[in-house]
């Protein structure tokens, strides 16, 4: 579904759209960030040589460091070329800019994103419509099912998780299971 989701997102006319919708879209399915989070990435917020992003101030004014693979630093490092040629002179210091340069908006994503789910076809059949935050509960049922598959203490590595999502307490990460 993500690829799909993706793929389609190239499609969109405009190029650096296209360009944003698609760069977010796996953003989000690779890290678990809160659509908030990634949109209030500012350019300074990624650290290209350790391979982290800092979450700044997000829900409970919490602020954290996560890590990130490879592949996705490589994935926003392509878009920030993208970005930088279609939009030189952005009106803002955010990572994820409009095609007027400002900061990307997340109700804009959000129409966009339910669209691409409908031209996909992503949550043909299901009982309720995929969401943008479905990606982040995906996200951690992922991580958690396989620390299972290789093993790990599940328990003992679940306060890793909750932090690194930007969780309270593992309270709240359970709640993801459900």
């Amino acid at each position: 579904d993500i690829e799909a989701l993706m793929a389609r997102a190239r499609l969109i006319r405009w190029p650096l759209a296209a360009a944003t919708h698609e760069t977010v879209i796996g953003l989000l399915a690779a890290t678990g960030m809160r659509v908030g989070e990634a949109l209030k990435l500012d350019r300074s917020d990624i650290d290209w040589a350790r391979g982290v992003l800092l979450i700044r101030e997000s829900k409970f004014d919490k602020t954290r460091q996560i890590p990130v693979a490879a592949s996705t630093m490589a994935a926003l490092d392509h878009y920030g070329q993208v970005r930088d040629a279609l939009c030189p002179r952005p009106a803002t210091v955010s990572f994820f800019v409009s095609m007027r340069g400002a900061r990307f908006l997340y109700p804009v994503f959000q129409q966009v994103f339910r669209r691409l789910c409908d031209e996909t076809g992503t949550g043909t059949g299901s009982t309720s419509r995929p969401r943008v935050h479905d990606l982040r509960h995906t996200f951690a049922v992922t991580t958690l099912l396989d620390w299972y598959r290789h093993g790990d203490n599940v328990e003992a590595r679940l306060p890793a998780l909750s932090t690194y999502l930007g969780h309270r307490d593992p309270r709240s990460t359970y709640w993801y299971l459900s």
